[in-house]
């Protein structure tokens, strides 16, 4: 159950109304973490803004890969749901990779080196060797990609920190093990 208050829509500004609209359009539904968000219109602009933004910077799979890998390593059992509901149902990734993805690794093994580094910023809170960089070049990624990973691995654990301290009921549609939607 939310341990934070949830404001009916009636009571949110219409601006803030639209932001929800805009979230929930693609998904079917509005995930609860949003409705909690709007309390703080300020907020959930924020989050939305961030997560727009870095829609852009990487691919899909990608995206999906960092969000699952740290996701998983911060326990957060709302954004894994999500996260793996909208990898499999939206972006294309098998059960086998979202399985790989949660454990810091992937089908493809340039998004396996991504994986890792995302989990290697969570696990060293962004302290991360010299090795750590090394490996991610090594596998293709260029600064300009490595800061960007590193800002979706933030913006992931943005929304888990929220959801660790919300703990919301899980809205999300069923998933069949770690995939598939039912």
């Amino acid at each position: 159950m939310s341990r934070l208050n949830t404001p009916s829509l009636d009571d949110v500004p219409a601006d803030t109304r639209e932001i929800l609209d805009k979230v929930g359009g693609p998904l079917g539904f509005v995930p609860a973490m949003f409705n909690t968000i709007a309390s703080n219109p300020a907020v959930l602009e924020a989050v939305t803004t961030l997560q727009g933004t870095m829609s852009r910077v990487l691919d899909a799979k990608t995206r999906h890969t960092i969000a699952l890998a740290v996701s998983q390593a911060n326990e957060c059992g709302y954004c894994l749901a999500i996260h793996t509901y909208v990898s499999a149902r939206f972006g294309g990734m098998s059960n086998e990779d979202i399985d790989l993805a949660r454990a810091g690794s992937s089908v493809d093994p340039k998004r396996a080196a991504v994986a890792r580094f995302a989990r290697r910023v969570v696990d060293a809170r962004g302290q991360v060797s010299d090795a750590d960089l090394a490996a991610v070049r090594g596998a293709g990624y260029t600064d300009p990609e490595i800061l960007a990973i590193v800002t979706v691995a933030v913006q992931a654990l943005l929304t888990n920190f929220i959801n660790n301290v919300n703990k919301p009921d899980i809205d999300i549609p069923a998933v069949d093990s770690v995939g598939a939607p039912a």
